[in-house]
């Protein structure tokens, strides 16, 4: 299986990717797969599968009290980027996250993922539970990005997480990719040292950069002059998600620490319903689209998770 980069590198023309969300548990993948048959038709370059940790929830006993457990709301994800790849025949990419797991549950996805052939990933340190107040890693588990990065790179060279080797190094080594903020990740104390971080992550393996969202073409532009500054030489792929109701004009900004430019915001706003802002965000996701394309950029990464119709009217006209 081609690398993310090999596979922009191959396309002839302009690439594109997107992102689903596993079922939630008791749900069934047919609606998943709808979802990705409307945008088979513009030919992607790959899937991306999110992974969601465990949350703390409260369930009543049959004495009317009520037990507090660990629950994921979204299992799966190995499994169902293993369904995406042998139905649709296209590289899907799982995402591996430090939140929520341990080192030897990471071991065990690296384990189920080689032998599905299955070897690229996105690594990410992943969000913190909705209980807390900061992000607290599993205490066995990792705290960063970076020493996930270490453990898949042991892995790659036929090591597991207590030092033991394999019979054989991994056949086909995985290949993977990281995150990046060109509006600085909330956690960094300024913009300089999110590129140094972001810069020992692509020194110590990263094959590409995948953004968080941006809704201002011109925050992209100068986070990749400022990676590129840095030696940061590997691709970095723009993110976008097309805004489809009211409720996140406010939720976006807040939750992933973005911004939205004043003009869209204004728009926006004065809109009468949602149908008004889901078709103010399709304009808005296009003409950011088609801007980046006509600014040398070889592939973009869509966030389509409930937007899906949304990215299918915005890829159509690009594509």
């Amino acid at each position: 299986m081609p690398t993310v980069p090999e596979i922009i590198n191959q396309k002839q023309c302009k690439a594109f990717s997107f992102e689903v969300l596993p079922p939630l548990k008791g749900k069934g993948i047919e609606k998943l797969f709808s979802n990705i048959d409307s945008l088979m038709e513009f030919d992607p370059a790959y899937i991306n599968i999110t992974t969601h940790r465990s949350e703390m929830v409260y369930k009543s006993t049959p004495d009317g009290l009520y037990r507090r457990v660990s629950e994921r709301s979204r299992p799966g994800t190995v499994a169902v980027a293993a369904a995406i790849q042998h139905k649709f025949h296209i590289p899907a990419v799982p995402h591996i996250i430090c939140s929520g797991y341990s080192k030897m549950e990471t071991e065990y996805a690296l384990i189920d993922l080689s032998f599905l052939e299955i070897t690229n990933l996105l690594l990410l340190r992943g969000d913190k539970a909705k209980h807390e107040s900061r992000f607290t890693p599993n205490p066995d588990g990792h705290a960063h990005a970076s020493e996930l990065q270490a453990q898949v790179n042991a892995f790659n060279k036929g090591f597991f997480i207590d030092g033991t080797s394999m019979d054989n190094a991994n056949d086909i080594p995985f290949s993977y990719g990281v995150a990046g903020y060109p509006e600085k990740h909330e956690e960094s104390p300024n913009a300089e040292m999110d590129i140094m971080w972001l810069k020992a992550k692509v020194d110590a393996g990263a094959d590409y950069v995948v953004t968080q969202m941006f809704f201002d073409n011109a925050k992209y532009y100068d986070f990749v002059r400022r990676a590129k500054e840095a030696g940061i030489n590997v691709p970095i792929i723009p993110g976008l998600k097309p805004i489809i109701n009211s409720n996140q004009i406010t939720l976006l900004p807040k939750v992933f620490k973005v911004d939205l430019p004043i003009e869209l915001a204004k728009e926006l706003i004065a809109c009468k319903n949602d149908d008004e802002i889901k078709q103010v965000g399709i304009e808005w996701c296009y003409a950011q689209s088609k801007d980046l394309f006509e600014n040398g950029v070889k592939s973009i990464h869509y966030y389509s998770h409930n937007a899906v119709k949304s990215v299918h009217k915005v890829v159509s006209q690009i594509f």
